[in-house]
């Protein structure tokens, strides 16, 4: 249990998030986010994380020389401002989305329409996989927009006042959540088991997973997708959201994607796992500005 000094700490500074997601709304869903990217892509190069960045980037794309390297890093922390200030005006980017077209201020092409329709009507669960690409939370509220039933995994802030926060933000918007933790693997199951589709984001470090390359490098990824697409025999798709200026998206679903398999037939696992990556990675390289830089993915 917390020390209630912690605890009172964990209080304030919910308040003070609150407090910026209420002058977050004030501003609008096009004019706060553009302040947020200001803001980020004029404190972020000054922190240390900047440094972080810039390594991966370089380790990700040797060839590239320091302008661009530099000129990327700060698209990315752009990025990271804009997404972090859209979150309390998902609503409004959502807005005339219906189970039978996108709103205006989304949209995707005609394969991806295509697949959007052959999942409604599948009657069986499926797996999406995402990556904190452009606003990484839009898949998610897309899926749920359009009628798919579907179940998030999401990662928990330490802050429990935050948390709840959050999550009574998320819920109307994106179904059920499962939170990342010990007991994710058995709500994960039991989600596929009622025939409910599950996405989570798998782009970023997995302690305990397999070493699969990422950009010519090797990584610990997450092997959660692979294994419950063999244990349920569920098709895996990609899903993607890619930011096109002036708070519009594009949406893109891919797949389903052919699973390496071993010479039994079963999935096989750190095979699978590497496939999905490789997808990521084609991502990235499409819309290098738009990817998460800040984490520590190679180490």
């Amino acid at each position: 249990m917390k020390p209630r000094l912690v605890l009172a700490g964990e209080w304030l500074l919910a308040i003070l998030v609150r407090a910026m997601y209420l002058v977050m709304r004030a501003m609008g869903s096009r004019f706060g986010p553009a302040v947020g990217a200001v803001v980020a892509r004029s404190i972020g190069p000054l922190t240390p994380t900047h440094r972080i960045a810039l390594a991966n980037l370089r380790l990700a794309f040797p060839e590239r020389d320091e302008a661009w390297i530099a000129a990327t890093a700060r698209e990315s922390w752009d990025n990271l401002g804009r997404t972090a200030c859209e979150y309390v005006h998902l609503p409004s980017i959502m807005a005339g989305t219906t189970p039978q077209a996108l709103g205006p201020r989304l949209e995707c092409d005609a394969a991806t329409e295509a697949l959007f329709l052959q999942l409604h009507g599948a009657g069986r669960p499926v797996l999406v996989f995402g990556a904190h690409l452009a606003n990484w939370e839009l898949p998610a509220v897309v899926s749920h927009a359009i009628a798919q039933n579907s179940a998030i995994l999401y990662r928990t802030p330490n802050n429990r006042f935050i948390a709840a926060d959050i999550t009574a933000m998320r819920e109307p918007m994106m179904g059920k959540l499962i939170p990342a933790g010990v007991a994710a693997p058995i709500r994960m199951a039991e989600a596929l088991d009622a025939g409910v589709n599950l996405g989570m984001l798998i782009d970023q470090r997995f302690g305990r997973g397999p070493m699969v390359p990422f950009f010519g490098h090797p990584v610990a990824a997450n092997p959660f997708m692979a294994r419950l697409a063999g244990r349920f025999g569920a098709p895996v798709y990609g899903m993607r959201a890619i930011r096109l200026g002036q708070g519009r998206f594009r949406i893109a679903l891919e797949g389903p994607f052919e699973l390496p398999r071993d010479a039994g037939g079963r999935v096989d696992v750190t095979a699978a796992t590497a496939l999905l990556n490789q997808v990521i990675e084609g991502w990235v390289r499409e819309y290098p500005g738009q990817w998460l830089w800040m984490h520590r993915r190679w180490r």
